[in-house]
């Protein structure tokens, strides 16, 4: 099976084609973008599908990360993967970032259970915990410092995330595996993942805390009748 898979969590606006059968990656595209995610992403899917040599009737699904991360970007994301798979026929196949990063943190330091944390701002952490094959042992939730200290000693985890190195200071005496460090993980991780996984409900956002901007109740105008 040739799956497809997006990400537009973070700042990244990456696509790439995997071959499921031969655990091969075909193509890739990626942009730092920051912004932007709508405009770029059709031209990203494109430029990865061609270094890839597949016309879109030979996918098989198409994955999507669906965060947490940005609230636009991951809503970009997962709205066209779903357009995709629908259009295609095939299955949607949703990878949560934290998923993700603890995948390549278990890369790059072998089998091992991992703390995946995102800094979400204002003393937020965005956190969970998966095994040494990737259960899920304390699900995403938003969290504190001193509870992320406590879950990566509870379960001697290594720490991966944009918080990894915020929560490894807090741990005195303690030598965590730290990495990767970013806001998400390579592509190649996210098709790996999701070539791994069986179809099940049409992905959806993973928001895990309200979004900044909210609608002004000042300008909403009252309902007549």
């Amino acid at each position: 099976m040739k799956l497809l898979a997006i990400d537009c969590s973070a700042r990244l606006c990456a696509a790439c084609v995997y071959d499921a059968d031969a655990r091969k990656e075909l193509g890739r595209e990626v942009l730092d973008l920051g912004k932007g995610h709508a405009e770029h992403l059709m031209g990203v899917i494109e430029a990865a599908m061609k270094a890839g040599g597949l016309a879109f009737a030979d996918l098989g699904a198409v994955s999507v990360s669906v965060g947490p991360g940005s609230f636009t970007g991951v809503r970009v994301g997962v709205s066209a993967a779903r357009g995709l798979a629908l259009a295609l026929n095939v299955p949607a196949i949703g990878v949560s970032t934290l998923e993700a990063l603890a995948a390549e943190a278990r890369v790059l330091n072998g089998p091992c259970t991992v703390l995946a944390a995102l800094d979400g701002g204002r003393g937020e952490i965005q956190a969970a915990v998966y095994d040494d094959v990737g259960a899920i042992l304390f699900v995403p939730a938003v969290i504190d410092l001193a509870r992320a200290t406590l879950l990566a000693t509870e379960y001697d985890a290594a720490l991966a995330g944009t918080a990894a190195e915020m929560i490894a200071g807090s741990l005195s005496g303690r030598d965590n595996s730290v990495g990767p460090l970013g806001s998400t993980a390579d592509i190649g991780v996210y098709a790996r993942l999701a070539a791994g996984k069986e179809p099940g409900e049409r992905p959806k956002p993973l928001y895990l805390r309200e979004p900044d901007a909210k609608p002004q109740a000042g300008f909403v105008l009252p309902r007549s009748g």
